[in-house]
Order: structure tokens, then sequence, then C-alpha cells
């Protein structure tokens, strides 16, 4: 198997002989590049055109399959000819790619049979080959790579460049500035890797999942996919849904953007639904995926005023309202309302929301839903496919994902730079967390599975990745690409600091954005100031702003300023000051987490405070200042130093499952139902103490059984 040649399978109309060209690659040892089938998507003067296939290699440039299937190839001289015009045509508008009227990448077309008949004249100008004689018509094609075109060239066939274009353009006057490097940054962020590529093009039915780190593309793949799909298949309708209010406009920019690029046009977007999870009545905008379900359904639609009455035990209302609206009709009197469902930060959602989704779907279930486990704000975590969407009469599951192209890992991460990623998780686990005098590890959560470190982009520097063993943890240059942190020092790429007060925070924090904005070059929608609690926000930002104002420093609070779609304004320059919720999903050159201390401490909840903590941290692009007050601040940063005295390596004995089961406990979210009962317990407690102590009440008064009992309990024995 020939480890150098990433395979991405796209749709086309040629399935069988596509496939037959796929194993013959295979087969070529050396060959090397990105080879693609149904794909790429142009626009053209006639419309939308596809390419059957293509490959793009480092050392034979660009080469396009003409493929036939049967035995008559009919005109495929006239048919090269076409596809090797279309395909410079494309390139041409990349500058970097011409020197003149040249282009500087050579283009081959092949015309691929599965078997050659032997009266085919050779023409080698018109190269027509079968299995046999591929690797020979190959072994002709040789390019010099010169400058690096070879990515240039891929990032120009997937048009990444133009579909990524920022909100506004970005005019530097010292390319050394904050402003300037982080221009380079976005030019040099241009292509899609392997693994994205295939998110984005395969596409299978039934359920498919794709895991990846913040920063790792989730959302820029789901927008890109709806796109290809749509321009594939324009009778489909498709729905993309999330939980972040604030990325409706980003998802409405990408589409709209890649379609163009890909047919000429506009999306028809009667056929897509960019719609929220939740959702209610009064207009389109307001829409949702669960009061659309409601409406064709015929079931009560609860607002989230309601179900937080109805459901006040459960911790996500939400839950309770999706598994109620399930509960209420017969899986056979659900209509189907759509082809194809995207789901964005599925670990927001719970299993009711995913399987409502896919009620609604048609028999093929094409449900794509992504995430990234440490970014869930609800201290829960997603179960497999199959806990969620159960089993068949026969007991057999209705999901299993098993093949690569169900299952897709993004490992590489595009946003943070080493040091910033390692930093959030190692803060976001308690890695270098001081161990409380009374627990055995100052770990706040861990993964159930030790190998889903590797699958994030992590490697075992040392020890043993097993529950119970020590282990060192790091990431390379593989995952994470270098070019993130070499733009600046360790020390501004990251940043911990601790105040005396909240005003002392305040201020810094006011130099600092008008530093950043007169000397630094940055714009203002390069900064986003994030409060980790999404309940004190308005007024822990009050000051800051008032005071930014008076300097003439226009600012908004996302969601409150602005409608809950829009988190950066773009009709006026303006600083996004926002909780952590409106937070996720979107990014910034320069992020300031505010404080912070809010994200530490003991007991139940922690685990959500310090997942705030680590989505806050990966808002960044570039740097990150997370800063604080108080004792609680300063073990952060205690935590902090920690870790970057260990050069950003993650160090810790990984729990037994006893003690996984006990973090769960100890760290976990209570709803406010539960926090009573917990308050009530306690007190009832120390009530039974008090008694005892004061010999109101003596040990013997208790039932053998309970004193019995109460041991136990205590002692960890049930």
């Amino acid at each position: 198997m020939n480890d150098l040649l990433h395979i991405t399978r796209g749709a086309n109309n040629k399935p069988a002989i596509s496939e037959v060209l796929v194993n013959a690659l295979r087969n070529i040892d050396g060959l090397e590049g990105q080879f693609f089938t149904g794909y790429p998507l142009i626009a053209t003067p006639e419309g939308k055109y596809s390419f059957d296939a293509i490959l793009i290699s480092p050392n034979k440039g660009i080469i396009i399959f003409d493929l036939i299937e049967g035995a008559e190839a009919g005109n495929y001289q006239e048919r090269q000819d076409d596809l090797a015009n279309k395909i410079e045509a494309k390139l041409k508008l990349n500058k970097q790619l011409v020197k003149g009227r040249t282009l500087n990448i050579i283009i081959s077309v092949i015309s691929f049979i599965s078997s050659l008949p032997a009266e085919y004249p050779i023409n080698p100008n018109y190269p027509i080959v079968d299995e046999k004689s591929l690797s020979t018509a190959l072994g002709r094609i040789n390019w010099e790579n010169e400058n690096n075109l070879y990515k240039i060239t891929i990032s120009a066939i997937e048009n990444l460049s133009n579909i990524r274009n920022g909100r506004t353009l970005r005019e530097v006057r010292n390319k050394n500035s904050k402003g300037g490097i982080l221009r380079k940054l976005e030019m040099s962020i241009a292509t899609l890797d392997h693994r994205q590529n295939k998110a984005v093009i395969e596409t299978v039915d039934g359920v498919q999942r794709i895991r990846g780190l913040a920063g790792s593309g989730k959302t820029i793949v789901l927008a890109m996919k709806a796109a290809y799909l749509h321009t594939q298949n324009p009778n489909w309708k498709i729905a993309i849904t999330f939980n972040t209010r604030s990325l409706k406009e980003q998802f409405r920019r990408l589409i709209n953007n890649f379609c163009i690029e890909q047919s000429g046009c506009e999306p028809n977007w009667d056929k897509i639904n960019i719609v929220n999870a939740w959702g209610g009545g009064g207009n389109s905008e307001n829409s949702g995926m669960y009061y659309e379900f409601c409406k064709a359904t015929g079931v009560s639609y609860l607002d989230y005023k309601n179900a937080s009455i109805k459901f006040a035990n459960q911790k996500q209302p939400f839950d309770g309202v999706c598994q109620d609206a399930l509960d209420s009709i017969e899986l056979k009197d659900i209509p189907i309302l759509y082809d194809l469902i995207l789901i964005d930060e599925a670990q927001d959602f719970s299993p009711s929301f995913l399987k409502l989704c896919y009620a609604i779907l048609d028999e093929k279930k094409r449900l794509v839903y992504a995430y990234d486990e440490l970014q869930n704000l609800s201290g829960t975590s997603l179960p497999s496919p199959e806990e969620i969407f159960g089993s068949d009469k026969n007991g057999a599951p209705l999901v299993q994902l098993g093949t690569e192209n169900r299952d897709i890992i993004l490992q590489k991460c595009y946003r943070n730079s080493r040091p910033v990623l390692v930093s959030a998780h190692g803060l976001g686990f308690g890695i270098y967390r001081e161990k409380p005098k009374d627990k055995p590890t100052g770990l706040v959560q861990m993964f159930d599975y030790p190998n889903l470190w590797k699958e994030i982009g992590y490697n075992v520097s040392n020890g043993h990745l097993e529950k119970g063993e020590h282990v060192i943890l790091e990431r390379n240059s593989e995952n994470s690409p270098e070019f993130l942190e070499n733009h600046s020092k360790i020390e501004e790429l990251i940043k911990f600091m601790s105040f005396s007060s909240q005003k002392e925070q305040d201020e810094w924090l006011i130099e600092q954005i008008k530093l950043n904005l007169n000397e630094d070059e940055l714009k203002h929608d390069d900064i986003i100031v994030i409060n980790p609690d999404s309940r004190t926000t308005r007024n822990n930002v009050g000051y800051i702003r008032s005071e930014l104002f008076k300097q003439g420093i226009q600012n908004h609070l996302a969601g409150v300023d602005t409608s809950a779609n829009i988190f950066f304004r773009t009709d006026n320059p303006s600083v996004t000051f926002t909780g952590i919720y409106r937070a996720k999903g979107n990014e910034a050159g320069m992020v300031y987490v505010i404080n912070a201390h809010e994200c530490n401490g003991e007991g139940q909840g922690l685990a959500t405070l310090r997942n705030r903590l680590f989505t806050a941290i990966t808002r960044s692009k570039a740097w990150v200042r997370v800063i604080g007050y108080g004792d609680k601040m300063i073990g952060l940063v205690e935590e902090f130093e920690k870790l970057k005295q260990k050069n950003f390596k993650l160090e810790f004995d990984y729990p037994t499952d006893e003690l996984l089961q006990s973090l769960r406990i100890v760290h976990r979210d209570l709803s406010e139902e539960e926090k009573k009962k917990l308050d009530r317990g306690q007190q009832d407690a120390k009530n039974l103490a008090n008694l005892l102590r004061n010999r109101i009440l003596h040990i013997e008064d208790l039932p053998k059984n309970l004193r019995e009992e109460l041991l136990s309990l205590l002692h960890g024995n049930s």
C-alpha cells in the first residue's frame, strides 16, 4: 500500500472505473500527492463542472483523468483539451502560479479505460491507458516543484483563501507588528489537509462523525461539506444546526462563497436551512430544529422559560423538551424534513437532540455531527453512536461507525500554537493543579479512553499511555504547525497574570486594548474579551467598556448590543466583549480571558469551569492573555508556570477506572434541584454530627443496620 498518496473519494457518476483507477494508483510505488474523484467542482461559462478525477503531485504537477466506462473512448482527444483548458483557466487566476502569461505548473491529461483495445493508436500528446500501462504513462511526467508551488497549487484548486476571506481587509505599515504577523498567518492557512478533505468530500449514507480539536477546522469543514453536497445534489434539502447562534452568519458567508466558486452562482437558500437548535416562532431567522419538529408533528412546543419549569430537575432543559417530543409521537408518524443534516458543536447537545435530527431524515439517514470532547460546557460527555441512536427490533445497533470515512478525526490544529493549545489542555484537565490534602490527585477530569490523546495529535515522549501508568505527552510539528508559534516569543504567545483587584485588572486591560489598536496595528475585530461566566458578563465588563468609550474606542457586548446572531460588528469597527457561550465557534488574533479566577476552585462544577477556560483560551489565533485576581488566580498562574517549566509537556499519572469515576462525581455539574437536595443532605449530616458531638444523640441510639450502612458508605464500600 502506498502511504504517500492520499485518496479522497468524492461523488461522480463513474464509481466502478474510479475504483479501478484508485487501486491502480495505490500499486505504484513512490507516487505521492493528493488524489480526488468527483473533485474539484468549478464554475464555467456553461455552468458548474465536476472533474472525474485529479492528482496533484509535488513531482508530477497536475494530472487530470478522463475516466472512460465501457470499451468506447469516443472523442477523448477533444475531452482532454477541454479538461486542460478548464483547469488552466482556473489556475491562471492565481498570480503566484503565473509568470508572464505562462502557468508555472505542468498540466497533464490522461484518459483511463478499464481495458485498452490493441487497435487504439498511441499518441504521446493524448495518452490513453489502462491499469497495465498507467505506471509507464505516469513515469514520463516529471515536474520540478520550485518555491513550494505544490502547496500553492492545492490552495488554488481548493480556492480556500477566497472562501475564508476575513470580515474586513487588513492593511499594515509594519510587517513585524501584530497586525503584520496576523496577515502572514492568515495567508499561511490556505489549504486543507488530507483528513479535512476527506471530511468535506467523502459522503456516506448513514451517520458520519467528525471529531477534532478546537481550531482543527470543524466548522469550515461542515460549511464546505454543505456547499459541496448542495452543488452536487441541488434537490437535496439540507440543514446546518449548532448551539452558538453567532455561528449563523459565519456559516452563511462560507457556504455562499464556496457555492459561487463551484457553480458560479449563489446557493439556493430554499434548499439550505441554517437553523438554530431550539428556535421558536415569529420569523425564519428565529426557527430551530426542535421548533420545526414540533410544527411538523403537532407536538406541543415549549420555549426556554416553560421548559425550565417543566424540567427543573434536569441540567439541560433542552434535553427534556427533545426527549419529550420524541416520546410524544410514534416513529412511523414523524415526517421527513431533510435529506442531510449537519450538526456543529455536538458536544453541547444531549443524545435526545441528535436522535430528533436523525428521526426527521429520509431513509438514507445522512447525519453528520462534529464535536470536541473538551469544549463541552455542560459537564457531560457525548455517548457512543450505539448508545445515542439505540438498536433495531432485533437488538442490532442502528448506527455503527466502523470505517474510516464514517469516523474522521482531525488531528491538526490550525488556530492555536502548540504552547497555547497545550496550556488549554493542561489547565482544562488540571494536569499541574496542586493536589488537595484529602484527594488522591489534582486532576479535574480525564478522557475515559487513554488512546484519545493520540487521536487528537499527542505523542508519548515517556512512560505508558495506560490507566494507572505514568505518562508524558507532547505535540509535534506534524499536528501543531511550527509557523503558528515561530512568529512570537512564547512569553508573548500566552500570558497568565494575577492582579490585586478587579480594578487593577480592568485598568491593565484598557491600556492593552489601546496599545493593540494604536501601535500593534490590530483591528477592532482582532480582539475578543471573554468573561467565563455568561451570567456576570454584563456587570463585569461595564467599567471597561465605559472607559474605552470615553477614549473613543467603540465596543459592543455580543448578543446584547447586537442581535443574537451577530458576534463581530461589520457596520463599524468595534471590539467584541462576550460571555463564554457566545464566544464558542469564534476566533480572533488577540484574546483576553478576564476574571479567569472564576474557573478555579474545588468540588461540584469544577470540570465545567475548567472547560470554560479551555474554550476561552482556544479562541486565539495568535496571542492570549489570561487574567484575574485573588488566591484562585494565583493558583492558575502557578499551574501555568509548572506547565511552562515542563516545556509544554503534559506529565501525569493516568487515573484508574475507580479514580475516573470519583472525578466524575466530585467535579460534576448539578441541576438546581440536585443542588437543593445536596444542601439539604449536607445540613442533615451536619445536624447529625452536632447531635452526636454534643451527646444529645448517642451512636447506640441509631439502629445497628443504619450504623453499618453509614460506615460502609463513608469508607467507600458501596
